[in-house]
């Protein structure tokens, strides 16, 4: 019987970030190919809902533990937060070969529809079109001001080098609307870091 040819077994897509300043204190752990198990704690009860949505939706197994200064202000806790996990999908993505690279996708939650294009370009660029009003009131207990999560994701697309575009089409709940774009950035992820060609997907030969 002929011996079956050898088959190169792909490299883990995984990676863990440790971010440590004088406000917070992150941990990351991130799989692109896990199955959506998700452990999140940062003292920020709406935003640990909303960081399960991106693991679940998005297929990974994610970990993320933070602690920060929650007593002067949410801020911190949220950026460094983006920062950490950004690095840490970067670092998972590699040189990013045979990645499909680009989705987009719009997602409804009731009233609330989100469109969301990415590209796992090598290159930052965030275009943010979510507004709230300045006395919108901050979400589940610590408060999440709602107009932190533009904050995550500007940390977190410069961290990973990705262009992100987010804009609400429909939606009035806070809640409702910030669900939906978490969700859609995570479906753009899945579609997007699916491996489905050969060599990295670039006239340039390098992202």
């Amino acid at each position: 019987m002929a011996k079956a040819a050898n088959r190169a077994v792909p490299a883990p897509r995984r990676a863990t970030r440790r971010r440590q300043t004088a406000e917070s204190d992150i941990f990351v752990e991130l799989d692109l190919d896990g199955s959506g198990r998700v452990e999140v704690v940062t003292g920020l009860p709406f935003f640990d809902h909303m960081l399960n949505q991106l693991g679940k939706h998005g297929g990974l197994d994610l970990v993320v533990r933070a602690t920060g200064d929650l007593d002067v202000d949410a801020h911190h806790t949220v950026e460094d937060t983006g920062i950490a996990l950004g690095e840490a999908l970067a670092a998972a993505f590699g040189a990013k070969e045979g990645i499909r690279r680009f989705a987009s996708v719009a997602v409804p939650l009731d009233e609330a529809l989100v469109d969301v294009a990415l590209d796992v370009s090598g290159r930052a660029y965030l275009s943010y079109e979510i507004d709230f009003a300045p006395d919108t009131p901050g979400l589940g207990s610590p408060p999440f001001d709602p107009q932190l999560a533009e904050e995550f994701w500007r940390a977190f697309v410069t961290a990973a080098a990705v262009t992100l575009h987010v804009a609400r089409r429909h939606g009035k709940n806070a809640h409702h609307v910030l669900e939906a774009s978490f969700k859609a950035v995570a479906r753009a992820l899945r579609d997007a870091k699916r491996v489905e060609l050969a060599g990295v997907p670039s006239t340039k030969g390098v992202l």
